[in-house]
């Protein structure tokens, strides 16, 4: 085992070029290929030419693994723990007559929950069966044209599930008319695959508070270039929001004023913390350097609903503990779906640094203050989970010496944030154990 003991300097003064967004990438490359038409006949191999990859593509593991199975097609596709790569793939090979696939994973990923996709695949006359047990990965899926039409999903469920059935509705006969029943989260993502539609000609368009009409209009191939990363922003952002040096100060490339993506949430949350936010240039779609610098500030208590954001839920837990702010997070259900069931995570590992959470059915955490007897030289446990290690790592600045074990986690989204720590003066020291 691999284990990080992190040591963070006084003065933070770094540019920090951040990865491209992961959420971006997975839309646009399954696009990509339904551009392409993907039309070949059965039996005969792809080749590199049959994927025109977008500008800035994340180098990310969720990404490759679904570069390499849109460019190499097996019989068994193993996303390995990519659950976007696997509700987005699911779709994709069902609406599209590329032979018969297995989709499978990691063990943890065959108990992540896929019934529901499955369900409606179905319906819209999808050949899918169930490999293993009935409900999870994985999948046996015959490619086929489907007719489309008018479905209904809970509003409620993971919007992956909802974005890979969008992203096929031009490729759908019919075209695809979704409306999503009960309350609705995390609405900003579907925006972000609508608007990733739009920019390749598909006519996609909310035609009411809780429908979605697609017309059968084919995607038109292009140049694409992807925004950098405002999941990875926020770790940056909770590095200065923990540091005590007022004059710190930390440049972040390639992010867009006015993004899509659901966790730019970040930059105004953070403004309650000390944080301003200042981009280079404000052109509209127009990627630039913002610099991120603190103010002098005191929030007696922070309570948010992150249910369109949920991914931002474990920075703003340990941010705010570790600034001895009370806090009452809400809409945090699909936390316990994630790559770890992440409110328990949460939980045990914020204890180790003395902090005692509440949660509240499953979908709520909160701290009031409560305090317990601090582990002596804590250890973080990762649960093979990128954002436990991304979102701890900056508590460092706080309890110097902090170690964090499975540190190579981050590799799921964001693969050089150790090396950017260091270019950024942390002192990182690696053991294997």
């Amino acid at each position: 085992m691999t284990q990080y003991t992190l040591f963070v300097p006084e003065r933070l003064d770094a540019t920090v070029e951040l990865p491209a967004s992961k959420s971006i990438s997975n839309r646009a490359l399954i696009i990509h290929a339904l551009a392409r038409g993907w039309q070949r006949p059965l039996g005969s191999q792809p080749t590199t030419d049959d994927l025109m990859l977008p500008k800035n593509l994340s180098d990310c593991d969720d990404t490759e693994v679904t570069v390499r199975a849109l460019k190499e097609m097996p019989d068994e596709i193993d996303i390995k723990a990519a659950g976007t790569a696997m509700r987005f793939m699911a779709a994709f090979l069902a609406a599209t007559p590329n032979g018969e696939h297995t989709l499978t994973g990691t063990d943890r990923m065959k108990h992540r929950p896929i019934g529901i996709l499955v369900d409606a695949l179905r319906y819209l006359g999808a050949d899918i069966s169930y490999a293993g047990e009935e409900g999870f990965p994985p999948l046996r899926i015959v490619g086929k044209h489907l007719e489309g039409g008018r479905i209904e999903v809970p509003g409620g469920i993971s919007s992956q599930y909802i974005s890979a059935l969008l992203m096929i509705g031009p490729a759908l006969e019919n075209g695809l008319e979704l409306r999503l029943t009960g309350d609705i989260i995390s609405r900003p993502y579907i925006d972000l695959t609508i608007s990733v539609m739009h920019s390749y000609g598909a006519k996609a368009e909310w035609t009411g508070i809780d429908t979605i009409r697609v017309e059968p209009k084919p995607y038109v191939e292009r140049d694409y270039l992807i925004e950098n990363d405002w999941s990875a922003a926020s770790y940056w952002y909770e590095m200065l929001a923990l540091s005590d040096d007022t004059d710190s100060e930390i440049r972040l490339t390639g992010l867009i004023d006015g993004s899509r993506q659901g966790d730019s949430s970040a930059r105004y949350i953070f403004s309650l913390l000390g944080i301003k936010t200042v981009f280079e240039t404000t052109g509209e779609g127009v990627p630039t350097t913002v610099t991120l610098k603190k103010n002098r500030t005191k929030l007696p208590r922070l309570d948010y609903n992150f249910v369109n954001s949920p991914d931002l839920a474990q920075t703003f837990v340990v941010c705010c503990a570790m600034m001895n702010i009370p806090f009452h997070f809400t809409g945090l259900a699909t936390l316990k779906i994630k790559e770890t069931d992440r409110i328990e995570a949460l939980k045990r590992e914020m204890r180790k640094l003395g902090f005692v959470l509440v949660d509240v059915g499953g979908s709520e955490l909160r701290w009031d203050g409560e305090r317990c007897e601090p582990m002596e030289n804590p250890v973080i446990d990762t649960y093979d989970d990128h954002r436990m290690a991304l979102s701890f790592a900056p508590a460092a600045s706080k309890i110097p010496g902090l170690r964090i074990n499975n540190p190579g986690v981050v590799s799921k989204s964001y693969p050089a944030f150790w090396t950017d720590l260091e270019k950024a003066g942390v002192r990182v020291e690696k053991e294997e154990l």
